[in-house]
């Protein structure tokens, strides 16, 4: 399953307040695990695709491809907004 490449999250503004470090700690290690995860679907959904699937079983696959394309993009859009508002 290939993806394609993940919309950055727009720059913050120069008056933008940036995430506590406590909370961009925790919404990192969140984010962490919302990948392990994530790659544990990912995985799954390949050996499915590799299984000579019958309708509609095969619609849900793609239906399923799809699905995990928007959540890891999502899951990288986060990761993005976070480092640029967290200070360095």
């Amino acid at each position: 399953m290939s993806t394609s490449p993940a919309k950055s999250a727009p720059e913050p503004h120069p008056d933008h307040k940036s995430i506590p470090e406590e909370q961009a700690l925790e919404i990192r290690r969140l984010a962490h695990d919302l990948s392990n995860a994530l790659e544990i679907i990912v995985q799954t959904s390949y050996l499915l695709s590799m299984a000579e699937l019958k309708e509609p079983a095969a619609e849900w696959l793609r239906m399923l491809d799809s699905g995990v394309k928007k959540a890891l993009e999502s899951n990288l859009q986060l990761r993005d907004y976070i480092k640029q508002h967290t200070e360095k």
